[in-house]
């Protein structure tokens, strides 16, 4: 704000002067009003070394431009997440004449989004309708604790919705049976594993690429470095991980499937042994289902009475049920296989 025209170095309004080409000067009460830092806080920062001391003029303590500028970064970095005790390392590390830009463009570089992903809003009464209607207020809590939602200020209806991506796979799961606390569940164990791999490529990245600039206070140039690298190595972790988990779940899957299919075959052939699934002759059991329009029973299968004496011409009355359950089972299989082979072929 500029000084009353005629009386140069004379306190404006909120207590600030300034003379052409030189630093504005500010009264306590001044600086807290631009930086939108407390007259208490103010203080307290100077007590603990965060802000140099005020120039003595009078009775009154007169502060300059650099202790609002000054102000502005302890803010940027709290809202960061950095600890008072670590930003008076670094504003100590960085007093001794090298600015502190390019160490605040690596920190913003790496505070800053990791996804292109933007953040959208939803109401109670939205999040109801694209969860079938269900209104459960636990899941709903305990997705605001997960921070998959984040309530709004004075809008006790609205939700933040920081990642609608996230949200949307939470859809998907409850549409096709996950229930709402398993699906929140599931987000809780997976974060943990999935901060543990950050925590791996972090550990990778500084041991092979950044401990050069992290050994020292770095300098505005090495600064200016380290963020060009972030901004380039900040995809790969997320690319990593498409890449091996599209593998892992293709692998995993077919697996876990091809385990499903044996086990049921197994289990079906020795239904069949035990139970005598398959119809022994036409005469003792009737006429087949074909025929009949009847179902059989669960478990069993009937064949047509020309099937039946062709298998049993073959391997003889009491192996027939043994050698269909096993024929059952090797189409299975082969089946399976050529999947497994006829897919990667068509990719």
């Amino acid at each position: 704000m500029s000084e009353q025209p005629g009386r140069p170095g004379l306190p404006g309004r909120h207590g600030e002067t300034g003379r052409p080409g030189r630093d504005r000067e500010y009264r306590i009460e001044a600086l807290a009003h631009h930086s939108g830092a407390t007259v208490r806080t103010i203080r307290a920062y100077q007590d603990r070394g965060l802000l140099p001391k005020p120039e003595r003029r009078g009775r009154a303590n007169v502060y300059r431009d650099t202790h609002l500028e000054r102000l502005h970064q302890i803010a940027g970095l709290l809202d960061r997440g950095y600890t008072l005790a670590s930003i008076k390392e670094l504003l100590d590390a960085w007093d001794t004449g090298r600015g502190l830009g390019g160490v605040l463009g690596l920190v913003a570089e790496v505070a800053g989004p990791w996804s292109d992903e933007e953040a959208g809003r939803i109401t109670r009464a939205e999040l109801g309708e694209r969860f079938g209607g269900a209104q459960d207020d636990d899941a709903v809590e305990d997705a605001v604790k997960l921070g998959v939602l984040v309530r709004v200020p004075d809008a006790p209806e609205e939700f933040l919705v920081p990642s609608p991506q996230e949200l949307t796979v939470a859809v998907e799961l409850h549409a096709a049976g996950v229930p709402l606390l398993a699906i929140t569940g599931h987000l809780r164990e997976l974060r943990t594993r999935v901060e543990h791999i950050a925590g791996r490529f972090l550990d990778f990245t500084t041991e092979y690429v950044f401990r050069q600039y992290l050994d020292h206070p770095p300098t505005e140039e090495e600064a200016a470095e380290a963020a060009s690298l972030v901004r380039r190595l900040r995809p790969l972790a997320q690319q990593t991980i498409d890449v091996e988990l599209a593998r892992a779940m293709r692998a995993m899957a077919t697996r876990h499937l091809r385990r499903h299919l044996e086990a049921e075959t197994s289990e079906a052939a020795e239904d069949a042994e035990v139970s005598g699934a398959v119809a022994p002759a036409a005469e003792e059991t009737g006429p087949p289902a074909a025929s009949s329009g009847s179902l059989p029973l669960p478990g069993t299968v009937r064949l047509p009475d020309r099937t039946f004496r062709a298998v049993e011409a073959l391997v003889g009355q009491e192996n027939v049920a043994a050698f269909v359950a096993a024929a059952v089972e090797r189409e299975v299989q082969a089946r399976t296989m050529d999947a497994l082979v006829i897919e990667p072929e068509a990719r």
